[in-house]
């Protein structure tokens, strides 16, 4: 280790899968004297909502000297150990409960293991920057001898106990936030290994699947390559994993700085004689992307307010437009930048969230930055009200994004791109470890743009304006085309998933129903004294027109209510995009550039 100072020493291991229970121990050597606190994180970085990770702690207790000590609990994740002689060693022992199937916490049973640091490290208090040791050991019994493990964690040295590859043993970090940052995957997973711009990358798929490996290691060589060359060698990691648990139905991600956790779908995966990118497998290569991109914008471009992260409480910044929304411009925008996908393949995704962003009326209410700042208590708190009172910084971020780079663009006459700005991001700020100001993205367009264009970026990310998407992309060649989603009358609904019947998820603003007096949570049992369910519903819309009154009879609770509601035309949400047929000179020249095509 590189510190003189002793390292904080950790010990985890599987104690009993069958009941999803790690245990753990935390040695100091050198412990506050006047009584030593420690700390879980409440949130993880990447998730923007208080997790209350401490729930999980089952029992805790402290050992020194070889007797038990006295620990107060300060508050809902902070324990106090008593005072002790000075140059006592102490070891906190507590067990956490792992059933969180997610990206983001711990689960653990007889067929795998998986834990993000923040939901099982506690944080020695006052010794965060010292190096840390950590030993992960194989649960035990004749069931778990063929499991491997698998982190982007560095091995402790070899006269340390170091693990050997996929081994289990003692790994390293030079401080408790480079621990808590690199996710651990143990089980019989299998394993593909790829190489991009000279960095070893893994790739681990823990659960039953038929993954074609080799497909999937070409598809993400050509992405991360991309990535890489758009920021500039070298890559800023010696070895890269992505860490997925395939189930079968799920989608989620969250990055680290070597590594990515995955929740995909099994049936999004590509098998042996798949041909083309069916629309499942595109979104995981996708989801693959935006956390790969992480690896630059999140976890080294990051903004002050997350330098450093306090992970006791929320973190406010109005960034996350930029951090989350770019990221959601360039995650698409890569697979068909560097081949994986053909360039009508990338409009038609671009067509579903430019949709998906206007079908929603809260983006009328709430600027992107104002949804950044709400994102711990809005936007990962989401109700039935959230169409109605909330913008996605990730979709209208990703389309921001979007016309900001098809101005510069057009602008420039293709000299310079939304890539600069990346670029010149990582210069002032990944590379040197500085954090990114309240305005830096302003700043950095300014440098870039000028200006006119900074100040443009900075009205868009503040007001609630719709973009002018249809006008930027008629100057590279595409066309842009909105028409109803549907030929029938609409009610101006959303229906939950569930067994069939039509309970209203949803009630849109503005909407026939809400007008009726509908809300969310109401199950329709009939329309017209006819009974209704999920499917019917749309059926017997379809035989009706807009201005049609219908009779509604609907459960709120446990009480019958009936409405009349007068049925509305299908708003022109539908949003499609093509390549002209007729384009200039010029604008096949900007879209080339734009979509390298």
């Amino acid at each position: 280790m590189s510190s003189s100072l002793p390292a904080v020493e950790y010990r985890i291991r599987p104690l009993r899968p069958e009941a999803h229970l790690f245990e753990v121990n935390c040695t100091v050597r050198d412990p506050d004297p006047a009584g030593q606190v420690f700390r879980l994180p409440a949130w993880i970085p990447g998730s923007y909502m208080i997790r209350e990770f401490a729930r999980n702690i089952v029992s805790l207790c402290a050992e020194a000297g070889g007797k038990r000590r006295r620990v107060e609990k300060l508050d809902k994740h902070s324990w106090q150990v008593e005072a002790l002689p000075a140059g006592t060693a102490l070891t906190l022992h507590y067990h956490v409960y792992a059933w969180d199937l997610s990206v983001r916490a711990a689960h653990l049973d007889p067929t795998h293991g998986f834990f993000n640091g923040p939901s099982v490290f506690l944080a020695v208090e006052g010794r965060t920057d010292r190096p840390c040791l950590v030993d992960i050991e194989r649960p035990e019994g004749s069931a778990y001898r063929a499991w491997k493990l698998i982190t982007a964690l560095p091995s402790a040295a070899k006269d340390h106990g170091g693990a050997r590859p996929y081994g289990f043993g003692r790994y390293r970090a030079a401080s408790y936030d480079e621990l808590i940052d690199h996710p651990v995957e143990m089980g019989t997973f299998a394993l593909a290994r790829f190489e991009a711009a000279g960095v070893a990358h893994d790739i681990a798929l823990t659960g039953r699947h038929d993954c074609d490996l080799a497909r999937l290691a070409a598809d993400l060589k050509r992405i991360c390559e991309w990535q890489i060359a758009l920021f500039g060698a070298p890559a800023p990691m010696d070895y890269y994993a992505f860490l997925t648990m395939v189930v079968g139905e799920g989608y989620g991600g969250l990055e680290h700085r070597a590594s990515t956790a995955l929740l995909a779908s099994r049936a999004d995966l590509p098998w042996k004689g798949m041909e083309g990118v069916p629309e499942g497998y595109r979104g995981f290569l996708g989801l693959c992307s935006h956390e790969y991109f992480h690896t630059w914008n999140v976890k080294r471009i990051k903004p002050a307010a997350f330098m450093p992260y306090d992970l006791t409480a929320e973190n406010y910044t109005r960034l996350l437009w930029a951090f989350e929304g770019f990221t959601s411009y360039y995650d698409d925008l890569a697979l068909v930048r560097c081949g994986v996908i053909a360039p009508q393949d990338y409009l038609a995704v671009l067509g579903k969230t430019i949709s998906g962003v206007l079908r929603g009326s809260g983006r009328l209410k709430q600027s992107v930055a104002e949804s950044s700042f709400d994102a711990w208590t809005k936007y990962y708190r989401q109700d039935e009200n959230a169409p109605n009172a909330i913008v996605s910084y990730y979709a209208k971020g990703a389309l921001i994004a979007l016309a900001l780079d098809l101005k510069l663009r057009a602008g420039s006459e293709g000299r310079c791109s939304l890539d600069d700005v990346m670029r010149l991001l990582w210069q002032r700020h990944g590379l040197v470890g500085a954090g990114v100001a309240e305005d830096g993205i302003f700043e950095a367009v300014r440098a870039v743009g000028g200006d006119t264009l900074a100040r443009w970026l900075r009205r868009t990310v503040e007001g609630t304006d719709d973009l002018p998407l249809a006008r930027l992309l008629k100057g590279f060649g595409v066309d842009y085309r909105a028409e109803p989603s549907a030929r029938a009358p609409v009610l101006g609904v959303k229906l939950a998933p569930g067994n069939g019947e039509a309970k209203l998820a949803n009630v849109f603003d503005g909407g026939p129903a809400q007008a009726a007096g509908l809300s969310a949570g109401d199950v329709l049992i009939a329309l017209d004294r006819l009974k209704v369910g999920a499917k019917s519903l749309d059926e017997m819309l379809a035989r009706r027109k807009a201005g049609d009154v219908v009779e509604l009879h609907a459960f709120r609770r446990d009480e019958l209510m009936q409405f009349r509601v007068t049925l509305a035309e299908a708003p022109a949400d539908k949003v499609s995009l093509g390549m002209a047929a007729r384009a200039g000179a010029q604008a096949l020249r900007l879209r080339r550039g734009w979509l390298g095509h």
